[in-house]
């Protein structure tokens, strides 16, 4: 096999298999209906992109590698299965790409791109050139994925469409399981449920890393436990649940460098059958307590449960947990992750991907952190009907650490367009700001005209809405030249 096609490669999951397959040397193309940013890094990288999907894009790949939101009638999937081809959704694809390799998959409602961003960097950082595959791309390293010559290979492992479940990892990460794609999942049971899948997937010697405050994730370790796996727990909690092996993070604190400074303390052995090459612990002291002080750059606690699951993995790979947490104190997250999109005018704007209503607090809580005493606006694009429909009154209580609130209609994304807008929830909202404005581009008028300095801007957006960040940004910046 020497030419693989990927349909859909404009989006995060692919365009990062798209690199790491070229980088293996094989021949690569793709296609998307639009052009997305993910592309043009991906044709300076030598893969041959067309915008599009025509049968002909197939021309001479011996297999088809599809995105789940590539349907059976694609003229480049129908054409490939004319001529014999073999066409894969990614689940089916990803396990062979891991085979022969440490593999840690990295799963979860919110935070699996930044824990597996933060642990393919540290790794990276203490030379062990990991393999990894994320969903963002990471702002220390500029790629979202890389073949490297170590024997680690990190993996987001995406829920959707049951992704994750052709996965073999030998160290799973869950940050938490809560009720999320009710378009693939019709009850919170049913996406439980996958998660058990997925825990169900380690071997006999694997080792489940996962958050004993979220219910759900606690839900794993107790269930991991009772079929003989290994367990670590991890939390900021003193009373985590004595069930497992555990990694706690003692006297938080906000830092200098805008995020939280906080002394992690790992109580379990190394654990893996294929460590890497690396300096290990004594036996002697495997089983005591090893301790290091960590200098977040990132903002916010759910960070410090992200950075305790990393630490907790590099513990079990037998690595220096010292020099992981100097190398947490470097990293400065991934594309639309709380990015800083700039500052103009005294006025900070700021990306940020949360789409679930526990995301969204947990997101505002950190610019109210970070920004203590600053007036903050948080522009949210719902993402799908099915999401903000079946969470609705939970999104209209996510926003109380906002100050002022404005509601975009309805990113639809995979979904056919409903009989149903955002208005809906923007009038639901208890918040006594809150503002309903359907257009993007109104919106950036509308916030060009109404932001002061010293006001933070946030915008969530798994959709398109970061144009907002980019047209006020510039707008405002413009405004600075002109007074110039």
């Amino acid at each position: 096999m020497k030419h693989i096609h990927l349909i859909g490669t404009g989006g995060s999951g692919l365009s990062a298999i798209a690199r790491l397959l070229k980088e293996m040397g094989y021949t690569v193309s793709g296609s998307d209906r639009a052009e997305t940013p993910f592309l043009a890094h991906l044709r300076a990288a030598g893969v041959t992109i067309s915008i599009g999907h025509r049968p002909e894009n197939i021309a001479g790949a011996d297999l088809v590698v599809r995105s789940s939101a590539i349907s059976d009638d694609n003229p480049e999937v129908v054409a490939a299965r004319a001529v014999g081809l073999p066409v894969l959704k990614r689940a089916d694809f990803l396990g062979h790409l891991m085979e022969g390799k440490t593999a840690i998959a990295v799963a979860g409602t919110h935070g699996k791109t930044t824990t597996s961003a933060m642990l393919a960097w540290v790794l990276t950082a203490l030379g062990q050139e990991p393999s990894f595959i994320v969903g963002g791309v990471l702002n220390n390293l500029g790629v979202n994925a890389r073949a490297g010559s170590g024997k680690t290979f990190v993996i987001e492992a995406d829920e959707y469409d049951r992704m994750f479940l052709g996965l073999k990892p030998l160290i799973a990460v869950v940050t938490n399981v809560e009720y999320d794609h009710p378009d693939c999942y019709p009850t919170p049971a049913d996406f439980q449920a996958a998660f058990l899948e997925f825990v169900k997937l380690l071997p006999s010697d694997g080792v489940l890393v996962a958050c004993a405050e979220d219910a759900g994730a606690q839900a794993l370790l107790t269930e991991a436990k009772r079929l003989g796996r290994k367990t670590v727990a991890y939390g900021i909690s003193d009373q985590l649940p004595v069930i497992s092996d555990q990694s706690i993070a003692k006297n938080l604190k906000n830092n200098d460098k805008g995020g939280l400074s906080f002394e992690a303390i790992c109580h379990l052995p190394s654990a893996t059958r294929h460590p890497p090459s690396a300096t290990r612990h004594s036996p002697s002291a495997i089983r005591n307590p090893h301790s290091a002080i960590v200098n977040l750059r990132v903002p916010g606690k759910h960070n410090v449960r992200n950075a305790l699951a990393v630490l907790s993995v590099i513990h079990l790979l037998g690595l220096s947990l010292e020099a992981a947490a100097q190398a947490l104190g470097q990293f400065t997250g991934t594309g639309r992750r709380f990015e800083l999109r700039g500052e103009a005018n005294g006025i900070v704007i700021i990306d940020d991907y949360a789409h679930h209503p526990t995301e969204i607090r947990a997101t505002l809580a950190a610019a109210r952190s970070r920004y203590a005493g600053h007036r903050l606006w948080a522009v949210w694009q719902p993402h799908t009907y099915s999401r903000t429909q079946t969470l609705f009154d939970e999104f209209a209580h996510a926003f109380a650490d906002a100050d002022q609130v404005i509601v975009t209609e309805v990113y639809a994304a995979r979904e056919p367009v409903q009989d149903f807008s955002a208005e809906q929830v923007a009038k639901a909202m208890p918040h006594p700001s809150a503002h309903f404005i359907p257009n993007l581009a109104e919106i950036s008028n509308y916030l060009v005209s109404h932001l002061r300095p010293g006001d933070v801007l946030l915008v969530l957006s798994a959709g398109d809405a970061d144009l907002v960040s980019i047209q006020v940004l510039t707008s405002l910046q413009n405004r600075e030249v002109h007074h110039a």
